[in-house]
């Protein structure tokens, strides 16, 4: 059986694949291949190479809902995209291939459509981005995480599966994390998590509010590569170094570093992506959800009020992050213990741990193999 993987650019797009790949090859062993296809960026090539699924590059142009020069430039970069899917298709033809969506998707699942191989696509978010609603016409089937996302496509070929998560995430040792991070018990523990890539203007907030905030817990900061320097550089300023007085920044974790934080957390600071939100509902965290103002159709903002609607997690949006009141709003969550295990409760129902199973049981089934 043989399969292709597209979509790219975030760690939503990449980490699902990898989910969906693994339970592929739980379910056959080693009666599978796969290839990658999509940007060849260091997340990209980490994640497969750990996989042992072989990647090939497939230039993709971006398509922005605003003006940008680098629009023209992109539009050229489509059709070359579609032309190396054509060939990396025909050389590897695959039984069904397996779409993220995200603009890196688009190329390859036009050329499957040509070459009449069935295609699946999943959509994460509440809102589907510019990309997966084109692709959704080109898709056989199209799984999806929010009963919201439904009415943008042709309802016969949409099926709820929730966001794909690795059954890992939930095995997390509160104990492991206590001692590698040096966390005392004493103290709450607060994990802060920009998405894969990081977020500055978090990082930035967190900072100013360290030294107040420290007094009344320990952090754990996933700062993300490009920005951690940056980071502990504004917190050393501040008074607060690296390691010290219960300040624990990090650039990234893999997943076993992840799921032991997310073990010990009392408290998710978090962007709202839909891969993020899947992690804290599968381990069952009170959250504060930051949207990403400048998401593709909002699709954080409306991931997050999806959580707030039921009481799942605060949000706070990125244009109030003054330093008053994101201090209130940690304060409010932690020293009330009964809202605590209200949100914990609320959030666990965005979790679907059969959701890679479906998946993957829906990939086998078009590739009828």
């Amino acid at each position: 059986m043989r399969i292709v993987l597209t979509g790219g650019g975030t760690g939503g797009h990449i980490f699902p694949l990898a989910t969906v790949a693994a339970k592929l090859k739980e379910k056959r062993g080693n009666n599978i291949e796969f290839l990658y296809l999509g940007p060849s960026q260091k997340m990209e090539k980490e994640i497969m190479k750990r996989e042992n699924i072989k990647t090939k590059r497939i230039i993709s142009g971006k398509m922005r809902r605003y003006f940008s020069p680098l629009n023209f430039t992109d539009a050229l970069k489509i059709p070359i995209g579609f032309i190396q899917s054509l060939w990396a298709l025909l050389i590897f033809m695959p039984d069904v291939v397996f779409s993220k969506g995200g603009y890196a998707a688009v190329p390859v699942v036009l050329a499957a459509w040509i070459y009449r191989i069935p295609v699946l696509s999943h959509e994460s978010d509440a809102i589907p981005g510019i990309a997966n609603k084109i692709l959704g016409k080109f898709s056989n089937w199209i799984a999806i995480s929010y009963p919201s996302a439904q009415e943008y496509f042709l309802k016969s070929k949409v099926v709820i599966t929730g966001n794909p998560v690795r059954e890992e995430i939930t095995q997390g040792n509160s104990e492991a994390a206590r001692k590698h991070f040096n966390l005392l018990e004493s103290k709450p523990t607060i994990l802060i998590m920009g998405g894969s890539q990081g977020a500055r203007c978090i990082n930035r907030a967190m900072v100013k509010i360290l030294p107040e905030l420290l007094r009344q817990a320990q952090l754990i900061h996933q700062t993300g590569e490009k920005t951690f320097e940056e980071t502990k550089r504004l917190a050393a300023e501040a008074g607060i170094k690296a390691g010290r007085r219960g300040y624990h920044p990090v650039s990234f974790m893999q997943i076993g570093e992840l799921k032991n934080a997310l073990s010990i957390a009392d408290l998710v600071i978090s962007r709202a992506g839909a891969n993020s939100i899947a992690n804290i509902a599968a381990v069952e965290k009170p959250s504060i959800l930051i949207p990403l103002p400048t998401a593709a159709n909002n699709h954080q903002q409306m991931n997050a009020y999806e959580i707030a609607r039921i009481g799942g997690a605060l949000v706070l949006e990125e244009s109030n992050l003054g330093k008053n009141m994101l201090l209130e709003k940690i304060e409010k969550i932690l020293k009330d213990e009964n809202l605590r295990k209200d949100m914990s409760q609320k959030i666990s129902a965005f979790y679907h741990p059969e959701a890679a199973d479906k998946i993957a049981e829906g990939l086998i089934e078009l590739a009828g193999k």
